[in-house]
C-alpha cells in the first residue's frame, strides 16, 4: 500500500513531545500506536502525528510506502524513525506481481502481427519449450525505468548480447571493422535486415556512455539515429554496445520484456513465476524528506527505493541504512545530443540524494544503483563510515559518492566495484552561502573504471578554483576496467582539465596506470595546487605553455613522475621527490605496506609542511604518505 503524505502542519502542543509510537505489519492505523501490541500499520501514520522529540519504532516487516513527514523536528528535539532492537525493517519500493500464465504458440502468432521477427526467434523457441510466462500489468510508458526482481534479485531486460546477471561485469560486444559515424558494423550481428529497427542502443567509449535508437539495420550492421555524443562517432574495436527492446531476445533465465502498448510483462521461467516472489519497482522514494529537517532515519533497509532531502533540509541523519537497488534507469541520453548532459546522467538525482546543509549519511551499506550510492549536494554535508559497492552500473559520471556543492566532508568510506569513479568531486556554489573547501580523506577505493575510462578512484573536473579542498590519506588501488578500450587516465586521483587550489597529500595507490595522482592542466591551466607526500607515482599532462601551472608545487612524493617537461615550462615547481631509480625501502611493498624501513632514503628528506607531514620521530619529516615512527594510519569504513 502507498501512504500519501501531507503538507507541513503546525506543531501540536509541546506536551506531546517525547512520545514513542510503534508500527508493525499486523497493526492498524486506527490504533493509537502507543505500544508494540497495538501499533500503527504504516510508517506514514507515524509521520502524520509525530512532533519534535517523538520517535517512531518499527517492528520487523516490509513496508511498501513513500513516507512524507508532516513536520520537522528541531535541533534540540529531533524526530526519529528507527528499527526496533533486533528488527528487520525494509521500506520496499517494489510490489509483487502475480497472475502469470504460460505464453502459447497462438500468442506468438498474435505478437508476430506487429513484430514479424518474433516468429522463428529465440523467444518463440523458448515459448515452445514452456519457459515464457506473461502477466497484464501497467508499468508505465517508459520501458527504460522498468525494473523487475525475482526473489529480491534484479532481472535483466532481454538484450543482445546477453550481459549476464552481474551488473558491473556484463558481457561486452565491440563495434567491428568498418564502423564509423553512427553505424556499428559487426559480423556477429546476424539477425535479419530490419530486425533491430527501433531498438534501443547502449554505447560506451572512452569516458562516454550513451543511449540512442536504431534507425535502420541489416545483417552485419545497425545505424543509430545519431552518432554517440562527445566524440560523435563509433570507433572500431573500441565502442562497446548492446541492443534491447526486441521480444525476440527473450530466451534466458533472469530476463524480461515489457510491452508498454499492450501493458504486458513477459518473463523467462523454469516454472510458474507465481511460485516465486516477482516484483516490479513502483516507488522512487522510500522517504521523501524534501521539506524536512532535524530528522533521523536509523537502522532501516531500503529496497528498490531511496531517500531524498530538500534544499532547505538541515540536521537530517541517515544512520545504518542498508540500501539495495537505490536507483534505476537505462536511458542515459534521454534525447539529448550534447556531451555534458549525457555524461552527467544520474550525478545529481540518484542514490541517497542529500540536498541542503548539515545533513549526514553514516554507517550505511549501499549497493546496486544505476547511478550513485550517495549524491552529496548542498553545503556542509557529510558521508562517513559507509560501505558502497556495485553502483553506477550505467557507467556515467555518477559515482560511489558524487560530491557537488562545496564544504562537504567525505571520510572513512569503503567504495568498490563502480562503473566509473569511486568519488566524483565537482564544485558548485550554493546561493546565499559562503563557499568553503571540501575534505575527502581516509577513504579506501578499489575496483573503479569498470565501464568508463579516463577516470580515477577520485575524479575532479573542470576549471574550478577549489579553495584549498583537501584530498588526503586515501588508499586508491586495483582499478578493474572490463573494456578493451585504451586505459588512458586510470589513476588514483585525477584533477582533470584545469583544477586549481587543491591539496593532494599523503595518498597511497597501486595498480594505477597513471600513478596515484594525475594533473591535467589543459583548458584554463591548473594553478596553486600542492601535491605532497603521495606514494605511487604520478602523471602530469601539460603542454609547453608559460603560466599553465603557476603556483603548483610537487613536494616530498615517492614514485615515478611522468610528463615533467610541459609542466615545468608552465611554472610548476618540484622539490624533494625521491628519484625513481632510488629504492625507498618500504616495509613490504608486495603486501602494500608502504611504511619506511629503518634504512630508507626517504627518511629525513622532506620539506616540512606543518599540518601535512607532522608526526615523524626523525628531526626532519619523511617523504611519502607515512611518516617514519608515526602510527600507521588506515583508510576505509570503521566497523
Amino acid at each position: 500500500m502507498v501512504a500519501a503524505g501531507h503538507p507541513a502542519a503546525a506543531h501540536p502542543p509541546k506536551s506531546q513531545a517525547g512520545k514513542t509510537y510503534y508500527v508493525g505489519p499486523y497493526g492498524d492505523d486506527a490504533n493509537d500506536g502507543s505500544n508494540a501490541t497495538h501499533p500503527f500499520r504504516h510508517i506514514q501514520k507515524c509521520a502524520d502525528v509525530m512532533v519534535p522529540g517523538d520517535t517512531c519504532e518499527i517492528v520487523s516487516g516490509s513496508y511498501e510506502e513513500t513516507v512524507v513527514p508532516a513536520r520537522s523536528g528541531t535541533a534540540e528535539l529531533p524526530i526519529t524513525y528507527k528499527a526496533a532492537v533486533g528488527a528487520d525493517v525494509t521500506v520496499n519500493g517494489a510490489s509483487r506481481l502475480t497472475g502469470f500464465d504460460p505464453v502459447t504458440a497462438a500468442d506468438v502468432t498474435e505478437i508476430a502481427k506487429s513484430d514479424p521477427f518474433a516468429a522463428g526467434s529465440q523467444f518463440s523457441d523458448a515459448v515452445a519449450a514452456g519457459h515464457i510466462y506473461s502477466t497484464d500489468v501497467d508499468l508505465g510508458a517508459d520501458v527504460s525505468t522498468v525494473q523487475v526482481f525475482t526473489e529480491k534479485k534484479m532481472d535483466i531486460e532481454a538484450q543482445w548480447p546477453h550481459p549476464g546477471l552481474d551488473l558491473l561485469g556484463p558481457t561486452l560486444q565491440y563495434a567491428g571493422a568498418g564502423s564509423a559515424d553512427a553505424t556499428i558494423s559487426d559480423a556477429a550481428l546476424t539477425r535479419p535486415a530490419g530486425y533491430w529497427d527501433g531498438a534501443r542502443a547502449l554505447t560506451g567509449y572512452w569516458y562516454i556512455s550513451a543511449t540512442g535508437t536504431v534507425k535502420s539495420s541489416a545483417v552485419g550492421s545497425v545505424t543509430l539515429d545519431v552518432a554517440p555524443p562527445c566524440v560523435h562517432k563509433v570507433v572500431p574495436n573500441e565502442t562497446r554496445y548492446a541492443l534491447s527492446g526486441k521480444i525476440g531476445e527473450l530466451a534466458r533465465p533472469g530476463e524480461w520484456f515489457y510491452d508498454p502498448t499492450a501493458k504486458k510483462l513477459y518473463v523467462y521461467g523454469d516454472d510458474d513465476p507465481d511460485n516465486h516472489r516477482v516484483e516490479a519497482k513502483r516507488r522512487t522514494l522510500g522517504f521523501d524528506l524534501s521539506d524536512t529537517s532535524h530528522t533521523t532515519v536509523k537502522g532501516i533497509k531500503l529496497f528498490a527505493t531511496t531517500v531524498r532531502t530538500g534544499d532547505t533540509s538541515t540536521g537530517v541523519t541517515l544512520d545504518g541504512i542498508k540500501g539495495q537497488y537505490l536507483s534505476h534507469y537505462t536511458d542515459i541520453t534521454r534525447g539529448a545530443t550534447d556531451c555534458g548532459t549525457t555524461v552527467t546522467r544520474g550525478v545529481s538525482d540518484t542514490g541517497l540524494i542529500i540536498n541542503g546543509t548539515h545533513n549526514k549519511v553514516v554507517n550505511s551499506d549501499l549497493s546496486l544503483s544505476a547511478g550513485n550510492g550517495i549524491a552529496l549536494r548542498g553545503q556542509n554535508n557529510t558521508a562517513t563510515d559507509n560501505v558502497i559497492h556495485d553502483v553506477d552500473y550505467m557507467g556515467t559520471y555518477a559515482a560511489g559518492i558524487a560530491v557537488q556543492g562545496n564544504s562537504q566532508t567525505v571520510t572513512h568510506n569503503t567504495i568498490s566495484r563502480v562503473g566509473r569513479s569511486g568519488i566524483n568531486l565537482q564544485w558548485n556554489t550554493v546561493e546565499g552561502l559562503e563557499p568553503g573547501k571540501d575534505v575527502i580523506a581516509y577513504n579506501d577505493v578499489s575496483g573503479y573504471a569498470r565501464l568508463s575510462l579516463d577516470v580515477a578512484a577520485i575524479y575532479t573536473c573542470c576549471s574550478a578554483y577549489m579553495m584549498g579542498s583537501s584530498l588526503d590519506h586515501n588508499v586508491l588501488h586495483d582499478p578493474d576496467p572490463s573494456t578493451k578500450s585504451s586505459t588512458f587516465g586510470i589513476s588514483g586521483i585525477y584533477a582533470d582539465n584545469g583544477q586549481s587550489d587543491l591539496v593532494i597529500a599523503n595518498n597511497v595507490g597501486w595498480g594505477n596506470r597513471e600513478g596515484t595522482v594525475m594533473l591535467n592542466g589543459l583548458g584554463t591551466g591548473s594553478h596553486d595546487n600542492l601535491v605532497a607526500g603521495n606514494t605511487g607515482g604520478m602523471t602530469l599532462f601539460y603542454v609547453k605553455e608559460p603560466g599553465q601551472s603557476t603556483g603548483t608545487r610537487i613536494y616530498n612524493n615517492i614514485g615515478t613522475i611522468r610528463g615533467l617537461s610541459g609542466a615545468t615550462d608552465g611554472g610548476l615547481v618540484l622539490s624533494n621527490n625521491l628519484p625513481p631509480d632510488v629504492d625507498p625501502l618500504f616495509v613490504d611493498a608486495a603486501a602494500h605496506d608502504y611504511r619506511l624501513q629503518d634504512g630508507s632514503p626517504a627518511r629525513n628528506a622532506a620539506i616540512a609542511l606543518p599540518g601535512i607531514n607532522d608526526g615523524s620521530t626523525d628531526p626532519v619529516p619523511s617523504l611519502g604518505a607515512y611518516q617514519y615512527g608515526a602510527p600507521r594510519w588506515t583508510a576505509g569504513a570503521r566497523r
